[in-house]
């Protein structure tokens, strides 16, 4: 079985940082493997140890400079990965998830894994929709919020169990080829060692253009438009008292006394 599991890059802020206007400056920001992606590499690395997946691939969207992050994935198990960058790219604000969805498409009919896992979703965008999407595309059967999956594929069936709203679950069955969208805690993601870590700088990461996997710059011409950004009006305040209890104790007490609690 050959497993393909789609990661991103995503920023990340300090936990102290500076907002000029709707934009962060960026040295409080840095990049890291997209949580909801690290679980989705992990419950691949799972299935290769259990002699389940033959071969684990993974493939990202992004830049050279997103190199390192995704060879996170390499240093915890991943056996070789893609990355799928153009010219194109540059400039393109939002890149929706029809055009990730093409891209991504694209990779698969080149790979034609058995089993697809995604993150539910990213850090940044939160799009939630590309991993279902992907599936729809290539006629792919899917489960999406998986927050379990036996490691048991009798007659070429998954068994999943998936979040739904209101803290139900449901068990279900999906057939191969399928798209799973993994949402956290389904395992525990490892920590890469430093063998693996050596390890990944000699595997294989391949880049590809658009024109590599069969499209053109048409493909990143999404059908949706960033028209703004603001501030959400904050709906309560947190008050800070600097200094010792015994400093602060009264002005807390009077705060209470005035939003009317009583002893």
């Amino acid at each position: 079985m050959k497993v393909l599991v789609t990661v991103a890059e995503v920023a990340t802020v300090d936990d102290e940082f500076e907002i000029d206007g709707t934009e962060i400056a960026g040295r409080y920001l840095g990049a890291d493997l997209n949580e909801w992606d690290d679980y989705a590499v992990e419950e691949a690395v799972q299935l290769q140890e259990a002699d389940i997946a033959d071969e684990v691939v993974t493939v990202t969207i992004g830049p050279e400079e997103a190199e390192q992050t995704i060879r996170q994935a390499l240093a915890k198990g991943a056996d070789r990965a893609i990355r799928v960058w153009d010219d194109a790219f540059e400039g393109v604000d939002l890149l929706d998830v029809r055009a990730k969805a093409e891209i991504l498409r694209a990779v698969v009919e080149a790979e034609d894994p058995d089993l697809i896992l995604t993150g539910v979703q990213t850090g940044d965008d939160s799009w939630m929709a590309t991993g279902v999407s992907l599936a729809e595309s290539i006629d792919f059967q899917w489960a999406a919020v998986v927050n379990h999956l036996e490691h048991d594929f009798d007659d070429g069936v998954a068994a999943v169990r998936r979040e739904l709203e209101g803290g139900v679950e449901e068990l279900t069955e999906v057939e191969l080829p399928a798209v799973l969208t993994i949402q956290t805690g389904i395992n525990e993601p490892r920590y890469a060692s430093l063998r693996g870590i050596r390890q990944a700088q000699r595997k294989e990461l391949e880049a590809k253009s658009l024109d590599d996997v069969g499209l053109d710059d048409g493909v990143v011409e999404g059908s949706l438009e960033l028209t703004a950004m603001y501030e959400p009006e904050a709906e309560s305040e947190a008050r800070v008292w600097e200094g010792s209890a015994e400093e602060t104790a009264g002005e807390l007490a009077e705060l209470l006394r005035e939003k009317g609690v009583t002893a």
